[in-house]
């Protein structure tokens, strides 16, 4: 058999089956959720200033940002009303937390799986010189449908310098297996104060 026969041969067999999804490239795609890119649904809050956005996203789906308290939760859905349904916009970190307003959605081909963002949290043991509490940055790894929309991995930014790189690597590797509910949202890299405010009982 000649080489280049033993060659086609090889990659003939590794596409069999479920190999060639398998090898399907996975890369990152950005999204924005500042207000100006979506759709104010309804008017704020004049008693607590609670405000509720929807943004395009990526594949037909869209990211629902609701925000009370000065708290946000953050959902993925074909649209509002199935991305509020969704576990994700039922977690509520305990401290003020805010989250930035790009999102990059992880994808294997065409087809998105996950999406993290950079969160802000309130640290209330860490005051500036006006009294307001200073924030920590956290990366938040959410898996995506189908299934169930639920947080997969948390990582430090302060204490993990390549938290963006670990935070993709989280959810290429965590994300599409993850059972919402049942699996524990893992602590990737080197915890650091951000993921022990969000994660202390």
């Amino acid at each position: 058999m000649t080489r280049i026969a033993t060659l086609y041969l090889t990659v003939l067999l590794m596409c069999t089956g479920l190999g060639c999804a398998g090898a399907q490239s996975l890369g990152s795609t950005y999204t924005s959720t500042a207000p100006k890119n979506c759709r104010q649904v309804g008017k704020p809050s004049d008693l607590d200033g609670s405000t509720t956005r929807v943004c395009s996203g990526k594949a037909g789906l869209v990211v629902l940002i609701a925000e009370d308290d000065l708290r946000e939760v953050v959902s993925v859905g074909r649209n509002r009303k199935v991305a509020a349904e969704e576990p994700a916009e039922k977690v509520w970190f305990g401290p003020f937390n805010s989250s930035e307003t790009t999102v990059e959605w992880r994808a294997a081909g065409a087809k998105p799986f996950a999406i993290i963002q950079r969160w802000h949290i309130a640290d209330g043991s860490d005051l500036d010189k006006q009294g307001r509490p200073n924030t920590k940055a956290m990366l938040v790894v959410t898996r995506l449908p189908p299934g169930p929309v639920c947080h997969v991995a948390y990582v430090d930014a302060v204490a993990n310098p390549n938290a963006n790189e670990l935070a993709r690597k989280a959810a290429d590797e965590f994300a599409r297996g993850f059972h919402c509910g049942k699996d524990e949202v893992k602590i990737v890299g080197t915890s650091g104060r951000a993921v022990e405010l969000v994660t202390r009982r």
